[in-house]
């Protein structure tokens, strides 16, 4: 089984380098031009406050219908490839999993494969409901980067360190490490996509920039969406870290390095939800601290391979 998650592993990336470049040219083609007819295509309002209710939900527009966007001849190529190499990567996550009878998430190496298939799943779940496949490439590229990266890190199977030799934590903590980074990567695209696509006019009001990009509506909502499923699951991943960290090291929270920074990536997510559910954020400001918050997830991911502390071993 190790050998097969090894295969699906080399399968998975060349399948996303093939995800990614069907994307950078479906996006390429739309913005020559060659899309313009399908561009005209009726969009419907997305589909958003039908499972998000409250104050929340204010000022979307409600749709039950799933968001058709453009369509151009690499489009299909794109969502195949992206299907398929998020199954790849999940299937050599699950066989990973079998082999060290836990989380495959352990050490840096597997943890940075898991962190690539949360964005393409999540990226997935995304597009099909709101048609996001022209900013595919950004999600899909975070994604390629990080497998790319997982090739330098060793790869072999090793017995962990006492204080990471809990099977359930682990493989729950970590694991809602990975769905929450990766659900935060689609909040970065969309509103690096919004930051795109707002032109303000010289009277001060506000338009979409380009017609083959989502219009502002939508990735507004995609952004937004995203924060709401991502934020409660980091911050369960959270309480859960310090109650490993009682067991593991007699103490609830050390201000480590890691812990540190995914209390600071946790508090600005919780900004950006408090000033859009109490004083309306949208628009740039939103998408700024969206940006923002997404740099601080790097940082927790990464932040222990610069700084020396508890989080160090294993790459973690």
């Amino acid at each position: 089984m190790a050998t097969g998650s090894q295969y699906l592993y080399v399968v998975a990336a060349l399948l996303l380098v093939g995800a990614f470049a069907a994307h950078v040219a479906h996006a390429t083609l739309l913005a020559a031009g060659r899309g313009a007819v399908a561009a005209l295509i009726a969009r419907s309002s997305p589909a958003f406050a039908g499972v998000v209710g409250g104050s929340f939900a204010a000022g979307v527009s409600v749709s039950p219908a799933y968001e058709v966007g453009p369509r151009t001849a690499a489009g299909p190529y794109a969502i195949g490839l992206a299907w398929a190499a998020g199954v790849c990567l999940g299937l050599a996550l699950l066989l990973r999993g079998m082999v060290v009878g836990r989380g495959p998430w352990g050490n840096m190496f597997e943890f940075t494969v898991a962190f690539a298939f949360g964005i393409v799943a999540g990226y997935l779940v995304l597009e099909r409901r709101y048609a996001i496949r022209t900013i595919g490439f950004v999600p899909l590229g975070i994604a390629l980067g990080l497998v790319l990266f997982s090739w330098t890190l060793p790869r072999e199977i090793e017995a962990l360190v006492p204080a990471l030799q809990n099977p359930p934590l682990l493989t729950i903590h970590v694991g809602m490490a990975m769905v929450s980074y990766g659900i935060f990567a689609m909040s970065f695209a969309a509103g690096l996509g919004y930051l795109v696509q707002e032109r303000r006019l010289a009277d001060g009001r506000t338009v979409d920039r380009f017609a083959w990009l989502p219009s502002r509506v939508t990735l507004d909502a995609v952004a937004f969406r995203a924060v709401v499923i991502g934020f409660p699951v980091f911050a369960t991943m959270i309480v859960l870290g310090s109650w490993w960290a009682s067991i593991a090291w007699s103490r609830y929270w050390g201000w480590d390095p890691k812990e540190t920074s995914a209390l600071v990536t946790w508090l600005v997510y919780a900004v950006y939800l408090h000033l859009r559910n109490q004083r309306g954020w949208r628009g740039r400001p939103a998408a700024l601290v969206l940006v923002v918050g997404f740099v601080m997830v790097l940082v927790t991911y990464s932040g222990n391979l610069w700084f020396p502390g508890l989080h160090s071993y294993s790459g973690l």
